[in-house]
């Protein structure tokens, strides 16, 4: 293992010179938890913790590591380390924080593509599906639908489920796989050397089964389906970067419940692309293609021309939008207005002191 095969490049290299951080080592974070992390380089694994500047003059969530980032470290101690930077990022799949207002929770950095894995025995959801694939045009990063347990249901159940997808969603790839292994060719024409790629979707849809079946080994647990309430009794508890035998880099993810929408990048317009093509013969400049008379999407749907469950699905990720954006622009003035104080604080502190 080299490098390259861990996803380095000629433009971190690039950072690392401009930067003057030839004194530290460079490596990838594969595994995190509570600001403890592991670090990989082509030899070695590391423990990791950060280094006290970067703790303290992080910002934000965004300027502390994550599963997938590219760090400076110096190692103290065998196998132990410490985080001095992080390299700059490509891409950033995040999703709103649950319970957080105004925040978010980055799931995975320097991803190339998102494996959004549903089962079609119990699992399959358009509109879930769809919120993925948002997350993903937000990022940059490139969609590829897996079904799994296509053992599980018969080939006219898989026939409608595919009849669905042609209708609502275009030009993203789809493969499909079995608890048997079947399929898994089909994925790995997608996997290049160097390249990352993130596993997403729910608890119990296959994704570690599907992870073990690419690595060819049993890197992660799995379990039982509950009849009771058709749920995985496993679910990943933490992140973690595995590099695959052919050379590509795969991303394991908890179970996600939630999937918060944050999109400020266009992401949603990526997504409900064909139905935003209507938006041109609106009345209306400003149209929020809600309640509007002459809104050209809004007939479309009424016409038959838009599926309803797709103009519902996007109305309904366009008020998390704005809701979000609204959240966040209310921290934001808190969080300046905490800075105005404080600093007023010590200057008023600075001036009795003489």
């Amino acid at each position: 293992m080299n490098y390259q095969d861990l996803g380095y490049n000629d433009a971190l290299q690039q950072h690392k010179t401009q930067q003057g951080l030839g004194d530290f080592e460079v490596g990838r974070v594969i595994l995190e938890h509570k600001e403890r992390y592991v670090v990989k380089t082509p030899t070695q694994e590391y423990e990791a913790e950060l280094m006290g500047n970067l703790r303290f003059s992080a910002n934000s969530r965004y300027d502390l590591p994550a599963v997938g980032d590219w760090v400076a470290f110096m190692e103290y101690d065998e196998g132990k380390a410490l985080i001095q930077t992080v390299y700059p990022r490509h891409s950033i799949i995040e999703r709103k924080a649950v319970g957080k207002t105004g925040q978010v929770q980055i799931i995975a950095t320097n991803i190339d593509y998102g494996l959004i894995v549903q089962a079609v025995d119990r699992d399959f959801n358009l509109n879930r599906i769809e919120r993925y694939l948002t997350i993903c045009n937000s990022s940059k990063v490139n969609p590829i639908i897996v079904l799994s347990k296509v053992d599980l249901i018969s080939d006219a159940e898989l026939a409608n489920i595919n009849a669905q997808i042609q209708e609502r969603i275009n030009d993203v790839p789809v493969a499909y796989v079995s608890n048997t292994s079947i399929g898994y060719s089909q994925i790995e024409q997608f996997i290049e050397v160097g390249k990352t790629y993130c596993l997403l979707g729910s608890s119990g849809v296959g994704k570690s089964t599907l992870l073990n079946g690419l690595a060819g080994t049993t890197e992660m647990k799995t379990g039982e389906i509950s009849t009771a309430v058709n749920k995985g009794k496993h679910t990943t508890s933490h992140r973690e970067l595995i590099v695959l035998a052919n050379g590509g880099i795969l991303i394991d993810n908890p179970g996600m419940r939630e999937v918060g929408i944050t999109d400020t990048s266009g992401g949603l317009e990526l997504t409900f692309e064909s139905i935003l093509d209507y938006a041109e013969h609106c009345r209306y400049s400003d149209c929020t293609h809600m309640h509007e008379q002459g809104c050209a999407i809004i007939e479309a749907v009424e016409n038959g021309e838009i599926d309803e469950g797709a103009y519902a699905n996007f109305q309904k990720m366009e008020k998390e939008r704005m809701h979000y954006d609204s959240d966040a622009q209310e921290r934001k003035k808190k969080d300046k207005d905490l800075g105005k104080l404080i600093k007023n604080m010590k200057k008023d502190k600075k001036k009795n002191k003489y």
